[in-house]
């Protein structure tokens, strides 16, 4: 933590010294680029000796760009460190004249001395003028310099990592090809890091906050976002998903060095009575922290298929959170957010599994826009970003499935998230809130707050919505609908507030044998499932076909249950 000492004793010319000696040095490297890359092995050069020039020289270039990234961000951060320093030191200057008109000194820990009454005061006005200052001076004094000191930290803690990351050599080149795009992603790190986060608030304001930044910090920023932009719903979806990615690695870090701390405790001895329920507990607290670990290698599987968003990344909790787009969430003018129910996990495979339905969903709902909408772009979501009930949960009656709160946690969540679409953008999206199983009541719940900017709603085997009451629930009129295959028992059981399929404002779709207007022919869809081939989204089946005019924003197109 830094004191009133250190901050009298810096010098921002010292730094703007070295400000100007790393802009020579980035300039020098950069040109550099040429030489590097005629430096590569001739073409007429062959054989194992050349392959291992070639290995080395690869080696050499990625260094060199790795260099380059480390002096630019140092460089970039550093420029807005110097115009900290010197307002905190001119707010310093300031109090310093104002103690010294009170008598009292700001002692260089902080503290404020009290060197008594003024001496030039008139004996009459010596009771008002020190009730003065020990009632609103001196507290006033310490309430400014706790704020000076604060401001003093947060620019030395900022400056510091930036210089910690680069010494022990952790900014990677993020795929720069040549010299200057590493000093230009250098330069984007380095004033991203020094950008402070706005304070807690909901979607509306991270948007506004975002929309409000100078257009060189959002170039920064959707450069080299740091980590907390990733979570924050109402910030653009290509910059979550940057931040997302780039912080996959670091999560994978952290979770391996809590992993080999939990196997060491997990390995010991516990002499005595208890012994081996300390040792149980220590291996259930390792199992959670490997099944994260492999829900990181299963999100990267996914981002693997390319065309991929990474909306959602939070390993806290019992659970790994995350959320997948397929197509540009920030451009699309129809997209469908997805939410699984019961048993679903990322570490699971669950991710997976429904990011390959969502994404025959998207091309069907495109094909189907193209044809006969709009034309207007497609994007799908695959919204895990609630720890969904698991079977093994079902007697704790905080988790299990049987129960609504699970479903009310995960529905604060995503509420905002559909928030998050609409105000990170300047146009209206047709958004689709879908919803299957559980996650259709997680939906319902989500649905029943304000704002949410939600066009239409799907669910698919719903056991409720969440109220019995479809006027509760914040939807434009006829555009709330729902799909029942034959034989499945949940979507019967109507727990959560009545079946959807019987009640009135619901518009109850069609799961059997039929022809689509367009003339193919359609199967039927049977038991509670998503995927096989009886599915409520397997290619082919009437409740996919229905699920993608939906999505398509073209739902007189859907097949209905009544003919």
């Amino acid at each position: 933590m830094v004191n009133i000492g250190d901050l009298r004793r810096w010098n921002p010319n010292l730094l703007d010294d070295a400000i100007d000696d790393l802009k020579r040095e980035q300039d020098k490297l950069v040109r550099l680029n040429d030489e590097l890359a005629s430096s590569g092995r001739p073409k007429e050069w062959h054989g194992k000796a050349a392959d291992s020039a070639t290995a080395e020289h690869g080696k050499l270039g990625e260094r060199m760009r790795e260099l380059v990234v480390e002096v630019s961000a140092v460089r970039s951060a550093a420029i807005p460190t110097v115009d900290e320093i010197r307002e905190v030191q001119n707010q310093l200057t300031e109090l310093d004249g104002l103690a010294r008109a009170y008598n009292f000194r700001i002692g260089d820990d902080g503290k404020v001395e009290d060197l008594g009454t003024p001496p030039d005061t008139p004996a009459d006005e010596v009771s008002t003028v020190n009730e003065n200052r020990y009632r609103q001076i001196r507290p006033d004094l310490r309430e400014r310099v706790e704020r000076v000191l604060k401001r003093a930290t947060d620019a030395d803690t900022e400056l510091a990592k930036v210089l910690g990351d680069a010494d022990k050599g952790l900014m990677d080149t993020r795929g720069a090809k040549i010299l200057a795009d590493a000093a230009a992603l250098g330069d984007a790190r380095g004033l991203g890091e020094t950008i402070e986060p706005p304070p807690p608030g909901d979607p509306a304001k991270n948007a506004d906050w975002w929309k409000s930044l100078p257009a060189e910090t959002k170039s920064a920023l959707a450069a080299a976002p740091p980590a907390w932009l990733g979570n924050m719903d109402g910030i653009p979806a290509t910059v979550r998903n940057t931040a997302n990615v780039n912080r996959i690695d670091d999560e994978r870090s952290t979770l391996q060095a809590e992993a080999t701390r939990l196997q060491s405790a997990a390995n010991k001895r516990y002499p005595g009575p208890g012994g081996d329920l300390v040792q149980g507990r220590y291996q259930r607290e390792l199992d959670k922290v490997n099944a994260k670990l492999t829900s990181l290698d299963k999100v990267e599987t996914v981002l693997g298929r390319g065309d991929r968003q990474l909306l959602v990344l939070d390993t806290s909790g019992e659970r790994t959170k995350a959320a997948v787009g397929i197509g540009d969430v920030d451009t699309a003018d129809h997209v469908s957010v997805f939410t699984p129910g019961m048993d679903s996990s990322v570490e699971g495979g669950s991710l997976g599994d429904y990011d390959r339905s969502m994404d025959m969903l998207a091309q069907d709902a495109q094909s189907q826009s193209d044809q006969y909408g709009d034309g207007g772009e497609v994007a799908t979501v695959t919204w895990l970003g609630y720890e969904a009930p698991q079977l093994s949960e079902t007697l704790d009656p905080s988790d299990s499935v049987a129960s609504s709160a699970p479903a009310k946690r995960g529905a604060e969540d995503l509420a905002d998230f559909y928030r998050g679409i609409n105000e990170s953008r300047t146009d209206d999206p047709n958004l689709v809130a879908m919803g299957h199983s559980y996650g259709s009541t997680t939906t319902g719940y989500a649905l029943q707050e304000e704002g949410t900017g939600v066009d239409a709603a799907l669910t698919l085997g719903s056991p409720g919505v969440g109220t019995p009451s479809v006027g509760e629930i914040n939807l434009p009129e006829d555009r709330f609908y729902n799909l029942e295959s034959g034989w499945d028992v949940v979507a019967d059981l109507g727990h959560f507030g009545g079946d959807p399929s019987w009640k009135p404002g619901i518009d109850d779709l069609s799961t059997e044998d039929a022809v689509a207007p367009d003339g193919q022919h359609l199967k039927e869809s049977s038991g509670h499932g998503t995927g096989g081939p009886t599915g409520y989204l397997t290619r082919g089946n009437t409740s996919q076909y229905n699920a993608s005019v939906v999505a398509a924003g073209i739902p007189d197109r859907a097949v209905n249950s009544w003919g």
